[in-house]
């Protein structure tokens, strides 16, 4: 992989991306050049040429965690701390999978059943249809209204980025607007 084409390709909407989450425009810069040195030194670990651009966004992410992690004074960590999986996938899409069960449980009884059975359990939609005693048709496009509206649930609670491939690479609850069920699972915390 070419550097000097990730530069021209990537520098400008990093530093987008950085100069909206660190506000010295000095230190943004600084967050910009320790990126790309990471990338740099790291590039030939990315075997998947589709899986650049997440890579680089949450290295950014983590960049800029570091750089507020060093502002912060250290403070003594509790005797007893909870430990999640730490994902290695380059994006989001598995952890932000494990709040949508409360989202499916807010659809209409006839949805939830299409995209628990579809989505979380890996029916087919033609064994939905079976098991449904509708028309293949009738069991898409069940499936298809479901996803839409489940859609417009997690879009009311979260705001979420992705990339070109439609991998979620950052997203975060909706606190002013979000609906009651937001706030009452675990992943409200970013």
């Amino acid at each position: 992989m070419d550097i000097e084409r990730l530069w021209l390709q990537f520098h400008e909407p990093l530093k987008k991306f950085v100069t909206q989450r660190v506000s010295d425009p000095a230190n943004a810069e600084d967050i910009i050049q320790e990126v790309f040195m990471k990338i740099t030194a790291h590039i030939n670990t990315v075997k998947d040429e589709e899986k650049i651009l997440p890579w680089i966004y949450k290295l950014t992410r983590n960049t800029i965690i570091d750089y507020y992690r060093k502002q912060k004074p250290s403070t003594k960590l509790p005797d007893q701390i909870e430990v999640h999986d730490v994902s290695t996938d380059p994006n989001f899409n598995s952890e932000l999978a494990m709040c949508i069960t409360p989202m499916i449980n807010q659809l209409p009884a006839i949805y939830k059943e299409a995209i628990k059975l579809t989505q979380l359990d890996g029916m087919s939609q033609k064994k939905l249809s079976e098991h449904l005693g509708l028309s293949f048709s009738g069991a898409k496009s069940r499936v298809q209204r479901g996803k839409k509206n489940l859609k417009k649930i997690l879009t009311n609670c979260c705001h979420i980025e992705s990339d070109r491939y439609g991998n979620i690479i950052e997203y975060r609850l909706n606190k002013t607007n979000a609906p009651s069920y937001c706030h009452n699972h675990k992943c409200n915390a970013n």
